[in-house]
């Protein structure tokens, strides 16, 4: 039995070089660079956030698109998304490979911003007419998203493809993740306020725009830290793709990494949790809480602990590992799920304190899982790191497929409940199991599946290899 993999397979050595390589905590990371590179963050996280937040309640609340297919038209996007990201990975490592850097696909992804816009720039003719609304989101979610992959997916190889260790790998994405935080917040708190009650389509379009502009610049920052932490090198001087086909390489990274594939499993989950719990946060303040307004108060009790907390868990993993802090952050994000049924009953106090239990989880939740990643593929692959981009397109498409089940899931808990959609401007009373369905979608929902993915988690292994003392 292979103490690192918990498989019978022995898990390939890295190579000499790899292994002292990944004894560095990257603390000779040129600081105004690694900025840099974690400020292209604050523009991914409000992407990340505002159409999870806000489109669901977008189409039901102010499109009047029934609960089933508002649903759909977020799942089948995403779904996109699946064979989308891992060639996105794959056409990353040839760029890598021809060119000596990622960069070009990550200006074509600086293009997301006019896309945002038009998701919920929804013209009159086609607002009235649920269905036709329901069909032009989803088509410019599927533009939106191929531009936020051509972006995402190279940007989060940097970390694998600089040569630091295991803390330093959590080191960088601890930066990233702080500023990662900014942006979310800036999404969820603004966007909210911005689009107010959902009362009109123009107030969602300025928002998007605001929020549209603030992207783009971050992104453009983003460009040059990755610029400036991984300078271009000589092109290899191959014109084919040595690893094959995109979809053949998820396979074979599946397939030849156990590691890697439980991570992927469980942050499967952990996507699919957290992006549920952003879906169902204005329905649960307007329906539950009764008020419609405390959607911000919330999202950034979800959010902004991470901005205290992130380095303290970063702290916390290099005494006692990435793996028991991960375990911890879901571990206690199933206690605070499941705080937040007492609903309006307890008052408003005791939610925002379970939403805050959340968030101080939700910033371990994103750290770790991203900050393993690179471990993985340094464990299997040593120093050859020509398939990081067929990782990172794995790893972002398994993100991707979370954003779309959890608002999917959520919007089937409504549908069951018989949840009644509104146009802007309507005013419309629930049904008792309406009410029920905002509830326990919001609450024992994600409960369940965190701790399905606690037990997923706990069946990986090769933490105690980097972790162990030297």
């Amino acid at each position: 039995m292979n103490a690192a993999t918990g498989s019978e397979a022995p898990l390939p050595g890295p190579p000499a070089s790899a292994a002292v390589t990944d004894a560095g905590d990257g603390a000779d990371v040129p600081r105004p660079a690694l900025v840099r590179y974690a400020l292209g963050s604050a523009g991914m996280g409000v992407y990340v956030t505002v159409p999870g937040l806000l489109l669901l309640y977008f189409l039901t609340d102010t499109l009047g698109v029934t609960p089933w297919l508002a649903g759909l038209a977020l799942l089948v996007p995403k779904a996109v998304d699946i064979v989308l990201h891992p060639f996105v990975g794959s056409l990353s490592d040839r760029e890598r490979a021809r060119r000596g850097s990622r960069l070009r696909l990550l200006r074509a992804g600086c293009a997301l911003a006019p896309a945002f816009v038009a998701l919920f720039a929804v013209p009159g003719p086609v607002a009235d007419r649920p269905w036709a609304a329901a069909l032009w989101v989803a088509a410019w979610f599927v533009v939106a998203n191929g531009l936020f992959a051509a972006y995402q997916v190279p940007y989060l190889a940097t970390p694998t493809d600089m040569e630091i260790g295991y803390h330093g790998r959590t080191r960088v994405l601890s930066f990233r993740m702080v500023v990662l935080t900014v942006g979310i917040l800036v999404g969820g708190a603004l966007a909210p306020l911005l689009a107010g009650e959902g009362d009109s389509v123009g107030r969602y379009v300025v928002m998007a725009a605001v929020l549209g502009a603030f992207t783009v610049v971050f992104q453009y920052v983003g460009v040059g830290g990755v610029r400036d932490l991984l300078p271009a090198r000589g092109p290899a001087g191959k014109t084919e793709d040595p690893h094959g086909p995109a979809l053949a390489q998820v396979r074979d990274v599946l397939r030849g990494n156990r590691p890697f594939r439980v991570l992927v499993s469980c942050y499967l989950l952990v996507s699919t949790t957290t992006h549920l719990v952003l879906a169902g946060l204005p329905y649960y303040a307007r329906h539950e809480l009764d008020r419609p307004g405390f959607t911000t108060v919330l999202m950034a009790a979800f959010v902004a602990p991470a901005l205290l907390t992130t380095p303290l868990w970063f702290r916390l993993s290099r005494t006692r590992g990435k793996q028991r802090c991960l375990l911890l952050c879901q571990g206690f994000f199933v206690a605070g799920a499941l705080g937040l049924a007492a609903g309006k009953a307890a008052g408003l106090v005791v939610p925002v304190l379970c939403t805050l239990v959340l968030g101080v989880c939700f910033a371990g939740l994103q750290l770790f899982p991203f900050s393993m990643v690179p471990d993985t593929v340094r464990a299997a692959d040593g120093d050859e790191t020509g398939r990081t981009g067929a990782y990172t397109g794995v790893w972002t498409a398994t993100e991707a497929t979370g954003a779309a089940a959890g608002p999917y899931l959520y919007s089937a808990a409504l549908a069951l409940g018989g949840y009644a959609s509104a146009r802007a401007g309507e005013e419309v009373t629930q049904s008792g199991g309406a009410h029920t369905a905002i509830l326990l979608g919001f609450t024992l929902l994600p409960a369940l599946l965190m701790a399905a993915a606690l037990a997923v988690q706990s069946r990986y292994r090769l933490d105690a290899r980097f972790s162990a003392p030297r």
